[in-house]
């Protein structure tokens, strides 16, 4: 059952965020990672704007997913925005029965 890798971001150091997205697409692949969104035009329906960049990845199973964020590849390049380029919210969900 495919999963869903949802973060929001607030990016507050453009520079050093870059090193860290430039690296992520090719970690993603190497999981299954598809990205169906990143950082394009949104609009807040109802909660706080604390957030500015928003993503959107599918992944084949929810274990992909996880094995992706927590692999060692992913985790450094994860350490640049870490650093102080930006705060991010992570949460990988299953995709569940449509009804």
């Amino acid at each position: 059952m495919p999963a869903y890798w949802l973060a929001r971001a607030r990016i507050t150091d453009p520079v050093a965020y870059k090193k860290y997205t430039d690296r992520v697409p090719e970690i993603l692949s190497r999981y299954g990672g598809k990205i169906l969104a990143r950082g394009g035009r949104y609009q807040i329906m109802e909660g706080p704007e604390n957030f500015h960049r928003f993503i959107v990845i599918e992944f084949p199973t929810l274990e992909q997913g996880v094995a992706c964020f927590n692999s060692p590849e992913y985790q450094e390049a994860a350490a640049f925005r870490r650093g102080g380029a930006g705060v991010v919210e992570n949460v990988i969900v299953e995709g569940g029965d449509p009804t």
